[in-house]
C-alpha cells in the first residue's frame, strides 16, 4: 500500500472521532453515562481534533501530488 493513502485513511479516522466527541459533547451521540456526554469541553476537543484530521488528510494529499509514487 502507497504511504499516502495510509495517511489519508488515518487523517479520516482522527477526523471522524473528532466528529464523535464533538457530538457527545453536544449531547447528540453516545450513552448518558458518558464523561464526554454533555461536557462543553469535549465540544471543543471534538473541533480541534477534526482539524488535525483535516490537517493529516492534507499532508497525505500534498504526498500524493508532489510525488505521485
Amino acid at each position: 500500500m502507497k504511504k499516502w493513502i495510509s495517511i489519508i485513511i488515518v487523517g479520516a479516522i482522527i477526523g471522524l472521532f473528532g466528529i464523535i466527541f464533538h457530538l457527545q459533547g453536544q449531547s447528540v451521540v453516545g450513552p448518558e453515562s458518558s464523561f464526554m456526554y454533555s461536557n462543553p469541553d469535549w465540544i471543543t476537543y471534538g473541533i480541534q481534533i477534526a482539524i488535525i484530521g483535516l490537517i493529516v488528510i492534507g499532508i497525505g494529499t500534498a504526498i500524493f501530488v508532489l510525488k505521485k509514487d
